[in-house]
């Protein structure tokens, strides 16, 4: 299984300050992977510095094969590369199927591509609520919206800092339920979340980040034989 994205010995921060120093990362075609840390630890500063926000300092950040580090963040996005940001950054003025439509595309050439109609299979009450402005709807519902919009670009890869931050524990169950089913449907994850229980449940690897450093990487088995690491990493 190739990879699809993968961050060698990458180095960044903001303006003097530096958060990242050598992270490495590694996520294959097809997988589910997370991304674990303590807040502060560089989660968020790794996937601006994916998307183009931040520069690289060092290290390469290789997408499809290709350099991105450098690029815009438009042209990265453009690729195939999705995310469902912390915050969910939905547009409030906007009604939830002109949120969906508007970054609709096809850019992983998917034969069988997301369309307006399944997401609303995939989220039935976003079709309940398809006239409602983006400021109407409560935070799980917006970041049912901003799941189903990222997925309406058909991406190679979904990536989802913090998914089911500040929602209730209803929609959150059904936020690892449609993740579940991504999963077995081949779309590649990656998720940012301080859930552990129902990451493992979800994803196939994971990648712990510490000080900007990434000191462990492994699979569900694996991280299930070394409890310590949860405590050690995380404080659970």
């Amino acid at each position: 299984m190739s990879a699809l994205l993968s961050i060698e010995n990458l180095e960044t921060g903001y303006g003097p300050s530096q958060v990242l120093f050598g992270m490495n990362m590694e996520i294959r075609e097809g997988e589910a992977a997370t991304l674990l840390g303590r807040n502060g630890m560089g989660k968020t500063t790794t996937l601006r510095a994916v998307f183009g926000q931040l520069p690289a300092w060092s290290g390469e950040i290789r997408f499809l094969g290709e350099r991105i580090d450098g690029r815009p963040t438009e042209q990265i996005a453009q690729m195939g590369l999705a995310l469902v940001p912390e915050g969910r950054q939905i547009f409030p003025n906007l009604s939830v199927k002109e949120n969906l439509l508007a970054f609709a595309a096809n850019r992983s050439g998917n034969r069988d591509p997301w369309t307006l109609d399944k997401i609303y299979h995939l989220f039935p009450r976003l079709e309940e609520r398809a006239q409602n402005m983006g400021n109407q709807l409560s935070g799980g519902e917006q970041q049912m919206l901003a799941i189903g919009r990222a997925l309406m670009t058909n991406p190679h890869l979904l990536i989802l800092d913090e998914a089911t931050e500040g929602i209730s524990p209803l929609i959150r169950k059904e936020i690892w339920r449609v993740l579940g089913q991504l999963k077995q449907a081949g779309q590649a994850i990656l998720v940012i979340d301080k859930y552990l229980a129902e990451l493992m449940r979800v994803a196939d690897r994971h990648a712990f980040i510490e000080k900007g450093r990434s000191p462990w990487s492994g699979d569900n088995a694996a991280l299930a034989a070394e409890p310590e690491l949860w405590e050690r990493y995380l404080g659970v």
